[in-house]
This record gives structure tokens, sequence and C-alpha cells, in this order.
């Protein structure tokens, strides 16, 4: 499999992903604003989504896909097949049950989370009943990601970077179609969040039939206490179980620091969980673009490389992994630094959205922004963690950046209110990424190709450049005077991030450093017949033989 052919088609359906993403929130900050209502939605919605990543995206996806590659890889693919069936089941028996608790539960959820929005009982009641709506919402997400994971395994990569355009395309169509019919429009969005949900776990499924994964289901539902038991009693499930307790703690971690964070914003002005969240929409696209992508593709790669005992093939996808990461990712935080303000006007400047709104959503962006490549870096470097089957480190590390976070957090947000939670966040972020590597090294998983030295040097020469380029060109601009006309203020923009990609990497070739050197997927690194030791072929980025 070609790494780089592969992440780039999972990037460019992450980039639809996220420019339907984007139209979603720039729909929801002109018809909605940065309010209570917003705020309300944004809380209700962060609730499932955490769950969504402690049972979903995050623990389990961390757990069973290594284990399912090494069932599919020792035992074939019956037994891989009927796995994901009894996990099929089991999860769905088990979310069904804790979501009907949580609706019950709700108001004690969102006091929880919200401190009671400081005694605002219009937005308190408003949050409870969108969240009583949406909370079913991780019955179908969590099975989605499972079936990703599934399709991933079976080196299926496109449908699951697909299918999140679903819920965005479900969301513009609720604003448009739907909020103008409702007494309380944002309901809309609620709805719309379970369309969403359906219409991504209805295309995986299908996708799953299609690679005869759901072959054998009728006969497993036909008797569905027996496969609950069956599934329950299974070796392979209860290791994923297992691994997924510690997995689960680190994921509980960072999300348990999201709860903080968004307790913190609720009892700020109204409007700050609102001005948080558009500003992460916006880091979400360097983040998903490169970082999830590279971690969907490595995790397998990895734990392919792992099974085999292949140190050499492990080092080199790391080295290659980090390099992209402060290729692209260095100039994006640059330019998301500069550019704050245009970018947020450009985007989000409509309708109920206000000047101090863009200024508010400028400031958290600006902080973000700060801790972006830690946020990528972590992305490749936890996977090759979890390839071994090791979420004990990636705990502990979860444990002290929590730490970190709520330590900066009492000093920063007296100073800069809702930013300082987002620059919080973002220093604890390249706390993570920097013990993950250091422990990757530690053990010798990792071993740096030769040239790191003046691959930042010339990165850096090119991002300042970059940096002094933009400053001066969005200097020049009232950007938030333009919003009467909105066709020029994007045309502008455009022409600012063209001209900042050929000052970027037309500087790096100046420098003699080509970027497509950097992006050749890492070649395969095979196992001396002599000796059985790994080693890594030569290539432009690495000439040395690891021990074992």
């Amino acid at each position: 499999m070609n790494l780089l052919k592969t992440a780039a088609a999972v990037s460019g359906l992450t980039l639809l992903s996220r420019v339907t993403g984007l139209i979603r929130e720039i729909l929801t900050a002109g018809l909605f604003g940065a309010g209570p209502q917003t705020d309300a939605f944004f809380v209700a919605f962060r609730i499932p989504n955490l769950l969504r990543r402690l049972f979903a995206e995050g623990a389990f996806t961390q757990a069973f896909v290594p284990v399912l590659g090494a069932a599919r890889r020792n035992e074939g693919d019956d037994d891989a097949r009927r796995l994901v069936q009894q996990l099929l089941l089991l999860m769905l028996v088990v979310l069904m049950a804790l979501s009907a608790l949580a609706m019950a539960a709700a108001p004690a959820i969102v006091w929880a989370m919200t401190g009671g929005f400081d005694g605002d009982a219009l937005r308190f009641g408003l949050t409870v009943e969108l969240l009583r709506i949406m909370f079913p919402y991780i019955v179908l997400i969590s099975l989605t990601a499972l079936a990703s994971g599934a399709l991933n395994t079976w080196g299926e990569f496109r449908i699951p970077a697909f299918t999140p355009v679903l819920l965005n395309l479900a969301f513009i169509g609720g604003a448009l179609l739907l909020a103008p019919r409702l007494e309380t429009p944002i309901f809309a969005l609620a709805i719309s969040v379970m369309v969403g949900g359906v219409l991504q776990l209805g295309v995986q499924l299908w996708a799953l039939h299609r690679h005869g994964l759901l072959q054998g289901l009728g006969t497993l539902l036909a008797q569905p206490w027996k496969a609950l038991i069956e599934a329950a009693r299974s070796p392979t499930v209860r290791r994923i179980l297992t691994l997924m307790l510690p997995a689960s703690l680190a994921v509980s971690v960072a999300q348990l620091s999201l709860i903080i964070n968004t307790y913190i914003a609720a009892g700020l002005p109204a409007g700050s969980v609102s001005w948080l969240s558009y500003a992460d929409r916006l880091m979400e696209f360097p983040t998903a673009l490169l970082g999830v992508a590279l971690g969907t593709v490595l995790l397998p790669a990895l734990t392919r490389a792992n099974a085999d005992g292949d140190a050499g093939r492990t080092s080199a996808l790391v080295d290659w992994g980090l390099r992209l990461v402060f290729l692209l990712a260095l100039p994006a935080m640059v330019g998301l630094a500069v550019l704050a303000e245009p970018l947020a006007a450009v985007l989000f400047h409509y309708g109920a959205f206000t000047d101090t709104d863009v200024h508010q959503t400028q400031f958290a962006m600006q902080a973000y922004a700060a801790g972006l490549v830690g946020l990528i870096a972590i992305k490749v470097l936890a996977p090759a963690f979890y390839a071994q089957q090791n979420v004990r480190t990636p705990v502990l590390i979860a444990l002290v950046a929590l730490a970190a976070t709520q330590a900066l957090n009492l000093v920063l947000v007296p100073m800069l209110a809702h930013a300082g939670l987002a620059l919080a966040t973002s220093l604890a972020a390249l706390l993570n990424a920097g013990l993950l590597l250091a422990g990757l090294l530690r053990s010798g998983r990792y071993r740096p190709s030769p040239g790191w030295g003046l691959l930042l040097l010339r990165l850096v020469v090119a991002c300042a450049l970059l940096g002094l380029g933009l400053g001066l060109a969005e200097g020049q601009l009232d950007w938030i005077g333009l919003r009467s006309e909105p066709l020029l203020r994007v045309a502008l923009l455009f022409g600012i991030l063209l001209a900042s990609a050929l000052v970027y990497f037309g500087s790096l070739w100046a420098m003699g450093l080509p970027a497509h050197r950097l992006l050749r997927s890492p070649p395969n690194a095979p196992v001396a017949a002599s000796q059985g030791k790994p080693t890594i072929p030569s290539s432009s980025n690495t000439d040395e033989t690891p021990k074992p």
C-alpha cells in the first residue's frame, strides 16, 4: 500500500468534510450568532461527542484496530469477520442502555458540565432539551466508528473518510430548510445531528456488506442473547475490552480536560463557548487534513510492522510522519495565527455574527494555533504505542498533560478569559507530543534519520518569510469594514493564501529542499534473512540500520 497516496486520498476526503463543515458553521454563525442558544447547542452536542471519543474514535479504535488486524493475520478472515459482528451487537446493546440512562439524567449531566450556566435557567433548560434529542447519536456514531476501524483493517479508507460529509450535509439542510419552520430554530440543528448519524451508519453498513463483513450476521441475530453471551466469553473480545480500559483512561483524561474547560467557559461572558467552538472548527482543518489522515493510515501500517518484528519499518514510518507534520503544520500554524482575523471575518462575519464575535474568535484561534504542531504530532506519535498494544504510556502522559492544562488555566484564564483556555490546551498539547516523542526515543522504537537539524533550519527560515509576508498583506486591509463586500473579502483572502503557499514552498526550493522529497512514502523495510534483524533500506531520508 502506498501510504502517501492513501493519506492523500483520506486527506482529500477529509478536506471535503471540513469544507462542508465550515459551510455548516458559517450558516450556524449567520443564523444564530454567538449567544445563549448556540452556547446551549454546543454544550449539548459536546456531551455525546465526548462519549463518542471515549467509546468509539478514541479508546475503542486504539484497542480494536491492532487486535482485529492481528486476528485477521493469524486466524483468517472468517474469525475476524465474526469478531466485528460480535462487537457490533455488544456495542449496540450497551450504548442503547447508556443512552436511555443519560437521557433520564440529562439535567444532572448538564449541571455537571456547566454549573447551571451561572444561574441562567433558560439556557440551562434549553441545553437539557437539546441533549435529550441528541444523546442517542452516540449509538449511531460509535457503531459507525467500529465499522470504520474494520474497513480500515480491510484496506478501505475512502468511505470512512467520506462519511462525516453526510453529517455536515444534514446540518446544512436542517439550517436552511427546517430552522425557519420551528418556533425555536436551534432545535433544527439537534434534529440534524440525528439524521446525520443515521446516514453515516447506513453508508458504513453498506460498505461492510460490500466487503463481506456482514456475511452470516443474520445467523448471529437469530439468537441475540446467545450471541451476546458468546461475545462476552470470547477471549479476543475480552482482550479488546481489557485494552480499552487503559485506552479509555487516556481518552477520558483528554475529555475530562474538555469538560473542565467547558465548565469554566460556561461561567465566562455569554458567547465564550461559541467563540471557542468556532475557533476550534478552523483548527480542525489542518488537524484533520494532516493529523487524522496520517494517524488513520499509520496505525494499520505500524501494526503490521510490529507484528513482523520489523523495528526498522516502525522507525521509518514514524520518521516519515513527523517530517510531514513539520513540513505542513508549521506554515499552517503561522497562517492561522497571522490570518486569524481575516479567516474569522470571511467565514463567519454575516447575519447575527457581530464585530465583537469576530475579534473574540480571532483571539481563540491565535491561542489554539500555538499548539497546532503538538496536536498534529500526537496523531503520528501515539499510534506507534497503540500498534504495540501499549496504552499505558499514553495514559500516563495524558495525565501529565491534564495536570499541566489545569495549572495553566489558573494562570491564563484570569488574564485572557476564553483565549486562556485555548492557550492552555495548546501548551499542554506541545507537552504531550514532546513526552510521547521522548518515550519512543528512549525505548529505541524511533531512531531519527539524518538531516533533521538542517530540515528544521530551512523550515524555520521559510516560516519566518511566510509570517513576514502574511503580516504585511493582512495589515493593509480592514477585514471587518469589508463586511458589505463578502465576495471581495473571499477573493482577497484566497489571493493571500495562494501567494503564501508560493512564498513558503518557493523558499524551501531556493534553499535546496524540494517538498516532494519529503512526501515520498517510506519504503518497505525488509527483515534481513540471515540474522532476522530489521533493517532500514537506504533512501533519501535515512541510511542507518538501528540495533534490534
